[in-house]
């Protein structure tokens, strides 16, 4: 047996080494959480350093006795999640073994709770990680949300997925939906079109989600009824927004002007999400970030709630949770000199 890291254990270690034999009731939950070809134990296995095993309906485990502990309870967690009708992937896999690490396995049953909203196609959207489900949680209690995460971890998405649903129950009457187009200077005059044309491309993650929350047909219908508003956001200003669901993406390319400004929009019975990435800020460096700025001044104020989303929570192919790790190293190192 070779473990994670490619060493392959010493005489001592073998010595050292612990079984454990699990029972399993329902075997069509262990088919799911196998995998094909039972590719989620060879990448709890590789993981881990440990040896998976299937006889009658048993699971043994044999490794170091902390790593067999860990195996059993991520093994445990995604016959949960199975159990629960949750499709179980090589994602699923890795973020139950993060949870294990951490101590907070124990959390998992939240994961498959309510469902947010039912795309044009029916599949269900829900919250797939802890952080997305407490930011979930803070849009529903709270009228305004900050979201700050990388990129992949379903800021906007689901920030649009609320949107959907409060639109479909009628809390509210509008979806507006709008960012910052930084480069409103002179890149944007070089592209063809109108004022809209030109700020199209910039707006185009929050049409791709709408047309995959509501479909093309249903997207362009409230389109023209006003029910839906996709809009820079120098469109905002001077206006009061009410009973509206209003979502800020990219804020952290708006300035402490452009923040307030878009803040006090805010009307009665409506609500605010705002999302961002603050590693990824466009500014002229001698700019402050609004939403920097924003969640220094917030964090203290009744009915704003502010979420902290991480790489733990990237929803997309996993290389893209350790690029973020790689580039979050990098940057907290002291940097003798310029590059």
């Amino acid at each position: 047996m070779v473990y994670s890291s490619g060493v392959i254990p010493t005489d001592k270690e073998l010595q050292n080494m612990n079984e454990k034999t699990m029972s399993v009731d329902r075997l069509e939950n262990i088919i799911s959480v196998f995998g094909s070809f039972d590719e989620n134990l060879r990448l709890i296995e590789d993981e881990l350093g440990v040896k998976i095993t299937d006889r009658n309906s048993e699971l043994h485990l044999t490794g170091g006795e902390e790593n067999i502990q860990y195996a059993e309870r991520a093994i445990n967690g995604l016959l949960i999640l199975a159990a629960k009708g949750e499709p179980i992937d090589s994602r699923n896999v890795r973020y139950i073994l993060s949870l294990v690490k951490d101590g907070q396995d124990d959390k998992l049953g939240s994961l498959s709770g309510d469902v947010i909203c039912i795309s044009a196609k029916g599949k269900p959207i829900k919250a797939k990680t802890l952080g997305q489900k407490k930011y979930i949680d803070a849009i529903s209690s709270n009228t305004v949300t900050l979201s700050i995460g990388p990129a992949g971890t379903g800021k906007t998405y689901l920030a649009v997925a609320a949107a959907v649903a409060a639109f479909r129950i009628k809390s509210v009457n509008r979806i507006i939906l709008t960012r910052p187009a930084v480069e409103a200077g002179e890149r944007l005059g070089f592209l063809p079109g109108d004022l809209q044309s030109k700020v199209d491309p910039y707006l185009r993650p929050l049409y791709d989600a709408l047309f995959e929350l509501l479909g093309p047909e249903t997207y362009h219908k409230y389109l023209e009824r006003g029910n839906i508003e996709v809009a820079p956001l120098a469109y905002m200003r001077g206006r009061t927004l009410d009973d509206s669901f209003i979502i800020l993406d990219e804020a952290q390319n708006t300035s402490r002007e452009q923040m307030k400004m878009f803040l006090t929009r805010l009307g009665f019975g409506s609500k605010i999400v705002i999302t961002g990435d603050i590693t990824q800020i466009d500014l002229p460096p001698d700019k402050t970030s609004g939403l920097r700025d924003a969640m220094r001044v917030l964090q203290d104020v009744q009915d704003i709630a502010i979420c902290k989303l991480t790489s733990k929570d990237v929803v997309r192919h996993e290389l893209v949770s350790r690029i973020i790790d790689a580039y979050d190293k990098r940057d907290k190192k002291p940097r003798a000199g310029k590059e």
